[in-house]
């Protein structure tokens, strides 16, 4: 009875933890690695685990780096079951669509150039067949997944339907309790409700993203986004905001319509320009039992969330062609959310040379993605081929952030009242480090920070 540590041990993305009891196995998370293309290239590798042999999935949530792999393990043969959110499993089918659609028309790409047949990653009819094996579940339902293994999803206030898993195993005489905290969000997030408290555990796999830092104040951010629409506005340019679109989406389409008029953002015109963007934003309006309360009184008092009235909704490639002949005053969301792929990398590059426009990083970029050089400051970046000049002005708004900073994690953690002890995943190296010494000095918790391949034995 032994958990093995894989994906997003010792770095943030390819979430992917191995649950071994009584002769079965249970994946928690099968996420995509994210990255540098050598960083993704790791994804075409074998799994460290038989495919076959894997009897269920657990799945925290619906972002690429938790769920990205699952077409993967159906195509090297899993057939079991896969545990989501209700939630969960209608954005999980919006996501892995779109990423098999970009899958498929890159190895075409690259077939053409390059004269040899590439493969992609997966394909659409992978993803349809993990969408199959799907099973949603509720929040507060505790279920069976296998023989010995039952778990219990609580909300985890990352993005709706993200999940903190209780996990019950038990073998022979022996019962043990552990829980996997996903990605925990932010306390007082906008549209969802917080990160649910869990009473206790016998040991905690938690995410360390933000571990070593804390996030500024949500109210300042909201300021500062103001006041580059109000820089934008009198430079006459453009804003570039690059957008996850499961979650990070909706809350900038959130804070824009709660501001449209403080922020005079009738001068623009706003595009939402993500098909699945699109069809995300339609899937939280489906579940609005999930807000909190702020969000609930706004849809109760408009009849809808926050309107924008300007709102341009992108769903074609033509569509998405003629906002770059718009020289000022577009606003305009895309994915991918770490400018690694998706409709931003071209309007990236047709904005980026020219310092009337701003770019508003709103999430987390890894190590090696288009988005973290931004971030870095790099004078040209590398865009199709071409060296693109960097001269719009970049900007790093990190109070949006859909994880939980340093004293969000802690207060989490500080629910369980036995403080067991943690074993940090989904972090880089220094945050993991600076997060462990911040528990162990407040709390006396015993941290740990597993390698791939470590193994934690229950009995």
């Amino acid at each position: 009875m032994h958990i093995e540590f894989f994906g997003a041990a010792g770095e943030v993305t390819g979430s992917c933890h191995v649950l071994r009891v009584g002769g079965k196995t249970v994946l928690l998370d099968c996420g995509l690695i994210q990255g540098s293309r050598k960083d993704e290239a790791r994804n075409r590798g074998p799994f460290p685990f038989d495919a076959e042999r894997v009897d269920a999935v657990v799945l925290s949530h619906a972002h690429l780096d938790h769920c990205g792999r699952l077409p993967l393990l159906v195509r090297r043969g899993f057939r079991g079951p896969i545990f989501a959110h209700q939630a969960s499993c209608e954005l999980a089918t919006i996501l892995l669509a779109d990423a098999a659609k970009l899958e498929e028309r890159d190895a075409e790409y690259l077939t053409r150039k390059l004269k040899k047949k590439v493969k992609p990653l997966f394909t659409l009819a992978q993803g349809e067949q993990v969408i199959r094996q799907m099973r949603g579940v509720k929040y507060r339902e505790r279920i069976e997944v296998v023989p010995g293994v039952s778990v219990r999803f609580r909300d985890a206030g990352h993005i709706l339907g993200s999940c903190a898993v209780e996990v019950w195993v038990q073998e022979d005489s022996v019962e043990k309790k552990i829980v996997f905290s996903g990605d925990l969000g932010q306390y007082d997030t906008p549209i969802l409700k917080d990160p649910e408290p869990i009473d206790s555990a016998d040991a905690v796999l938690m995410e360390s993203t933000y571990g070593n830092r804390r996030h500024r104040e949500r109210d300042a951010t909201v300021e500062e986004i103001g006041e580059i629409i109000a820089r934008a506005g009198s430079h006459k340019g453009n804003i570039l905001i690059p957008a996850f679109a499961i979650g990070r989406t909706q809350e900038v389409l959130y804070q824009l319509g709660r501001h449209f008029d403080e922020w005079g953002l009738d001068r623009f015109k706003i595009f939402l320009d993500s098909p699945m963007a699109i069809e995300t934003s339609k899937v939280y309006w489906e579940y609005p039992h999930l807000y909190d309360e702020e969000a609930t009184r706004l849809r109760q008092e408009n009849g809808g969330m926050p309107l924008l009235p300007n709102l341009n909704l992108s769903r074609s490639s033509e569509d998405s062609m003629a906002i770059n002949r718009i020289s000022s005053g577009a606003i305009v969301i895309a994915g991918s959310g770490m400018c690694n792929g998706g409709r931003i990398v071209h309007h990236l590059k047709h904005n980026l040379g020219n310092e009337r426009h701003q770019v508003i990083i709103v999430g987390y970029q890894a190590y090696g993605s288009l988005g973290r050089k931004l971030v870095d400051g790099h004078e040209t970046v590398r865009i199709h081929g071409m060296h693109v000049p960097v001269k719009a002005q970049v900007h790093t708004v990190g109070g949006l952030s859909a994880h939980g900073d340093q004293d969000d994690l802690a207060r989490w953690y500080e629910c369980m009242e036995n403080r067991p002890p943690v074993y940090l995943v989904h972090g880089e190296s220094d945050s993991q480090q600076a997060f462990a010494e911040y528990l162990h000095d407040r709390n006396g918790a015993k941290v740990h920070q597993p390698a791939p391949g470590d193994r934690l034995e229950l009995l």
